[in-house]
C-alpha cells in the first residue's frame, strides 16, 4: 500500500509472505509511470516506465498476461507471487533480472514503435517471467546447479516462440543459440560444474544457450506430455525449495518411466558436443542406400537417438536408429533410388555436422523437407553452388519463403558477383526492398542491391528513404553514400534530430566516409543515449573515435574521451577495455598527425592538451577489466 502522509512524505509498505532466496530481493525507486494491465486471475501485471516510454508499455510488455497464462497452464503449476510488475531502469549491466514479483530490465527495453520494427526484446520478457517458476518457485541449490535456473529460461524463449508466432521462429532462436555455445569456445565445460573461479563464471554459453538446447533435445526424445509432467513434478516436489538437477532428473524419470541417467551423465554432468561426419552413399545394384556416421570429436563419444527420414518416389519413410560408436553404418533397401536422405529428421542433435549431399539433394530438401533448419541447410548447402541453374533457381525462389528469416537469408546468400544471379534475382530483390512487410528483408535486399554497384537502383535507394524502420533507412543512406550521390549530405541531415540504431551509424559512418568533422559536436550529443548490446555498438564508437581523431574540436574531444573511459568503466568485465583503449588511441593518434602538421601554436598547443587527455585515458582504465 502507498500512504500519503502530512508532512509531504509517503509511506509504502510491501509484503511478502511467500519464502524466496535473499538475492531475488529488490528495490527500483525512480520517477516511474505505473501502467496497468489486465490482471491475471485476480492478480496484478503492471509495468513501471520512464514518462517519455509509457504510451509504449503496452506494445513492449503487452503479451505478459498471455505469457503467464501459457506458462502456468503448460507447467500445470500457476503462476504463484501476488502479482507481477516489470521495471526498466538505466546503467544495470546485467541485462535483466528475476526478482520476485518484479523483474528488473536494462534500458535496452525502452523502445518506441519505430524502434520496435527492428525487432523487439520479447524473448528476454518471456526468459525472465519463466524464472519465475524456475529460479523463483525452486532456486537452483548453489551457483554449480544453475542449469536449473538459466537453461529453462532459455528453453522459454523457444517455448514461446513456438506458441505465439512459428515453429520456425522457435527453431531459429534455438540454432542461434547452439551457435553461439559453438562459437564460444567453451567445450571443456560441464554444464553442472562444482569447480569455478567465480560464480560470475557459470552465467555463460553453457549454462544458457547449450543448457537450452539440452532441453529442447530432451522433450523431443520424451516426447511434450512425459517431458512438462516431468517438470510439473520437479516444481511440485521443490516447491518453495532449492533444486538440482538430479532432482530434475529423477522427476523426468518418474514422469516418463526411462532411465535418465545415459542423458545427465553425457549432457549435465559431462562436456563437449558431437561432431558428426555424416557420408551417404547408393548401390543401385542391390538396391541399397548406406549412411555412415562417424564422430570425430576427441576423448569422448555420444549415444544419441537420432530419426533419419528418406524420401522415394513421393513418399517419406522415417527410421529412428541409435548413434554409439566412433563409426555407425546404417542401410536401408530401396526400389528407386531416394532423392534425399535427411539425417537428424527433427533437426534436434546438438551437434556440428558435415554431410556430402550433392546439389540436387540440396534442392529437393528445400522444396520438400518441412523444418526451417532442413531449409536453411539446404539454402548454405547451395550457396556455393550458384553457377548450377536448379540451385540458383532454389535460392531465389527462397526469397519468397513463407518465414522472413529465410527470406533474408536467401538474401545474404546471393553471389551478386553472378551474372545470372544478377539478372534473374534483381527485379525480386527491387520488390523486397520496397514491399516486403519485413524490415529485415527490405533491409538485406537494399544491402544486396548496393552491392551491384549499379547507379540504376538509385531510385529504389530514394523510395527506400520514406521507411519507417531505422535498420531500412541506414541501408539506404549508406547505398547512396556508396553510389556518391551529390546530395548525400543534405539527405543526411534529414535524419540528424530523429535516429536510432543502425540510422545513427550510417549517419556517423557517412560522416566518417566523407571526413565530415563538422558532424562531430552533434553526434556527442547522442553519446549517452547509445546502448551497449554487442560489437555492431563497439565498431559505431571506433568510427567516432577516427572523426574524433581527425577533429580539431577540443570540447568534443573531451566528451567522446571521456564516453570511452565510462563505457570502459562500466562494462569492463565484460571485455570492452582493450577495445575502448583501441579506440583512444585512434584518437590520440589522429591529434598527433594533426599537431606534426599544425603550424598555428595555438592550434599546436591545443592539439598537444587533447593527444594527452586521451593518452592519460589509456592510462587509466587500465584497471577496468575483466
Amino acid at each position: 500500500k502507498s500512504v500519503p502522509n502530512t508532512d509531504g512524505t509517503r509511506t509504502d509498505t510491501w509484503k511478502m509472505d511467500l519464502p524466496h532466496a535473499p538475492y531475488l530481493f529488490m528495490m527500483a525507486i525512480g520517477e516511474f509511470k505505473v501502467v496497468k494491465d489486465k490482471a491475471w486471475k485476480g492478480k496484478e501485471v503492471s509495468y513501471y516506465m520512464e514518462p517519455a516510454f509509457e504510451k509504449y508499455a503496452k506494445r513492449i510488455f503487452g503479451n505478459t498476461p498471455e505469457m503467464i497464462d501459457f506458462f502456468s497452464k503448460t507447467l500445470g503449476v500457476d503462476y504463484v507471487w501476488p502479482k507481477y510488475s516489470q521495471v526498466i531502469v538505466r546503467d544495470y549491466v546485467s541485462g535483466a533480472m528475476e526478482n520476485t514479483t518484479a523483474t528488473l530490465h536494462g534500458e535496452f527495453l525502452n523502445k518506441t514503435d519505430r524502434e520496435m520494427l527492428d525487432g523487439d526484446q520479447e524473448e528476454v520478457i518471456a526468459h525472465e517471467l519463466f524464472h519465475q517458476w524456475f529460479g523463483d518457485l525452486v532456486t537452483c541449490e548453489s551457483w554449480s546447479n544453475l542449469t536449473v535456473n538459466e537453461s529453462f529460461a532459455n528453453f522459454s524463449q523457444v517455448m514461446w516462440a513456438e506458441h505465439k508466432y512459428s515453429r520456425d521462429e522457435g527453431d531459429f532462436m534455438n540454432y542461434r543459440d547452439m551457435q553461439n555455445y559453438i562459437q564460444s569456445g567453451s567445450e571443456n565445460k560441464d554444464l553442472a560444474r562444482f569447480y569455478y573461479a567465480d560464480k560470475e563464471d557459470m552465467f555463460d554459453a553453457v549454462s544458457y544457450q547449450k543448457g537450452g538446447r539440452i532441453l529442447y533435445m530432451l522433450r523431443n526424445y520424451l516426447g511434450k506430455e512425459a517431458f512438462y509432467k516431468g517438470l510439473n513434478i520437479y516444481l511440485t516436489q521443490n516447491r518453495f525449495k532449492t533444486g538440482e538437477a538430479h532432482q530434475l532428473r529423477l522427476a523426468l524419470e518418474e514422469a516418463s518411466g526411462k532411465d535418465l541417467n545415459w542423458f545427465f551423465n553425457q549432457w549435465y554432468f559431462g562436456n563437449g558436443h558431437p561432431k558428426l561426419d555424416v557420408n551417404y552413399s547408393y548401390d543401385d545394384a542391390a538396391k541399397k542406400a548406406t549412411v555412415i556416421v562417424k564422430q570425430t570429436q576427441k576423448n569422448k563419444l555420444f549415444a544419441m537417438p537420432v530419426a533419419i527420414d528418406i524420401y522415394e518416389d513421393g513418399k517419406k519413410v522415417r527410421h529412428n536408429v541409435w548413434i554409439h560408436h566412433a563409426a555407425d553404418t546404417f542401410s536401408f533397401s530401396y526400389t528407386s533410388k531416394p532423392d534425399l536422405i535427411n539425417f537428424d529428421a527433427d533437426k534436434m542433435l546438438l551437434c556440428e555436422k558435415k554431410e556430402n549431399k550433392t546439389a540436387d539433394n540440396y534442392v529437393f530438401q528445400y522444396k520438400n523437407a518441412p523444418l526451417f533448419l532442413d531449409r536453411r541447410e539446404a539454402l548454405e548447402g547451395l550457396k556455393n553452388s550458384q553457377g548450377n541453374a536448379a540451385a540458383r533457381a532454389t535460392l531465389i525462389s527462397a526469397l519468397k519463403d513463407k518465414f522472413f528469416r529465410l527470406r533474408a537469408g536467401a538474401i545474404i546468400r546471393l553471389d551478386v558477383k553472378n551474372e545470372n544471379v544478377k539478372s534473374e534475382a534483381a527485379s525480386l530483390l527491387e520488390e523486397a526492398a520496397l514491399k516486403d512487410p519485413e524490415a529485415l528483408v527490405r533491409a538485406e535486399a537494399i544491402t544486396a542491391l548496393d552491392k551491384f554497384k549499379d547507379a540504376k537502383y538509385e531510385a529504389v535507394f530514394r523510395k527506400a528513404l520514406s521507411d519507417q524502420s531505422y535498420t531500412v533507412l541506414g541501408r539506404a543512406l549508406t547505398a547512396l553514400n556508396n553510389l556518391k550521390v551529390k546530395d548525400i549530405n543534405a539527405l543526411a541531415e534529414k535524419f540528424e534530430k530523429d535516429n536510432k540504431g543502425a540510422l545513427t551509424t550510417a549517419l556517423v559512418n557517412i560522416a566518417v566516409s566523407n571526413n565530415d568533422v563538422s558532424k562531430l559536436p552533434g553526434i556527442v550529443k547522442i553519446l549517452d543515449e547509445l546502448p551497449i548490446q554487442g560489437f555492431e555498438d563497439i565498431n559505431l564508437r571506433g568510427n567516432i573515435a577516427k572523426l574524433t581523431g581527425i577533429s580539431d574540436d577540443a570540447a568534443s574531444t573531451e566528451k567522446v574521451v571521456d564516453h570511452l573511459k565510462d563505457i570502459a568503466r562500466r562494462f569492463g568485465r565484460f571485455g570492452v577495455t582493450p577495445l575502448m583503449q583501441n579506440q583512444l588511441k585512434t584518437i590520440a593518434d589522429g591529434k598527433k598527425a594533426q599537431l606534426d602538421a599544425a603550424t598555428d601554436e595555438a592550434k599546436k598547443k591545443s592539439l598537444q592538451s587533447q593527444m594527452e587527455y586521451a593518452q592519460k585515458a589509456i592510462e587509466e582504465i587500465k584497471g577496468y577489466k575483466e
